[in-house]
């Protein structure tokens, strides 16, 4: 079996830097696929609240048969869960469906400046967990430099993680840098860059697959395109959690472990940064607009 790399958080837990993501798996594929993620040799699982697939994720691991400790739980508080009391009722409603006791890491989904009070003190909520035991490290997703600027400001406890959209067209920079200054693991959703095709975001839609740059430094390894981005991903750091529900593509995204990049090659591939997101802007993301209400356990 494949040992898959790992990161150290700065509070010193070990996590799997290769992820197995379920956004946007509908919860009637999503047991079975991380079932056969877990089967090709994944060993961390990252889901949220707001996918409401955490039911199916727990019911995948349980199929496995690997035992609790083998397996890094991941996932994400949803803003109108955000607040101590309610942030702590987050986690028991996660825990509840994912079929766990301990969460290995949670984070809050997006930083909602427009209201960050709540925001501050959902994750005073996220501390108190942590103080607990309850999880084993915590922290955010989408939070921008100045958006952790605020948190630490308020915080008792550095973020372990920010998971952030990170992919060749959009390398986020700055972000990174300041994850990296506060000692922060930068993690990357859609890490090979599906999200130019995320819904509702425009019609210029380049697929980093099809890009020559790319492709090139590919067929160099005998890898795919898909592979040598996650590949840039881990030669440079990163947490990177790949999504997919076909069976294939699942396995093709895990054999990235029998190659590396060459300085020159990831310096090519960050050249291709267009300093444009594909998804959402976490500044201007407001979920009172369109309240998402979390089920109970």
């Amino acid at each position: 079996m494949t040992t898959v790399p790992s990161v150290t958080t700065n509070n010193g837990v070990t996590m799997p830097a290769l992820g197995f993501g379920v956004f946007q798996s509908p919860p009637e594929e999503t047991a079975t696929a991380v079932e056969t993620a877990l089967a090709t040799g994944y060993r961390h699982i990252d889901t949220a609240a707001a996918y409401g697939n955490e039911r199916e994720v727990g019911e995948g691991i349980r199929r496995s048969g690997l035992g609790r400790d083998e397996v890094f739980v991941e996932t994400k508080v949803w803003a109108t869960d955000y607040g101590y009391e309610a942030t702590r009722h987050a986690f028991d409603k996660a825990a509840g469906k994912l079929g766990v006791e301990m969460i290995d890491l949670l984070i809050l989904h997006q930083p909602v400046p427009l209201r960050f009070e709540r925001t501050i003190d959902a994750y005073k909520g996220l501390e108190s967990l942590l103080a607990e035991g309850r999880v084993r490290a915590i922290g955010v997703s989408n939070f921008m430099p100045e958006h952790l600027e605020r948190l630490l400001a308020a915080a008792d406890v550095v973020p372990a993680v920010n998971q952030i959209e990170i992919h060749p067209y959009f390398r986020q920079t700055a972000a990174q840098q300041a994850n990296q200054e506060h000692g922060i693991v930068s993690q990357a959703w859609s890490p090979i860059g599906g999200i130019t095709f995320y819904p509702g975001f425009g019609d210029d839609r380049r697929s980093t697959l099809d890009d020559t740059t790319i492709q090139e430094i590919a067929r160099s390894h005998g890898k795919t395109p898909a592979q040598t981005m996650l590949r840039w991903h881990l030669d440079q750091g990163r947490s990177a959690i790949p999504k997919s529900t076909d069976p294939g593509r699942i396995a093709e995204n895990f054999d990235v472990f029998d190659f590396e990049l060459t300085t020159v090659e990831l310096d090519a591939i960050d050249a291709l940064d267009t300093g444009h997101r594909g998804g959402p802007d976490p500044e201007t993301l407001d979920p009172d607009e369109s309240p998402m209400v979390i089920p109970e356990a």
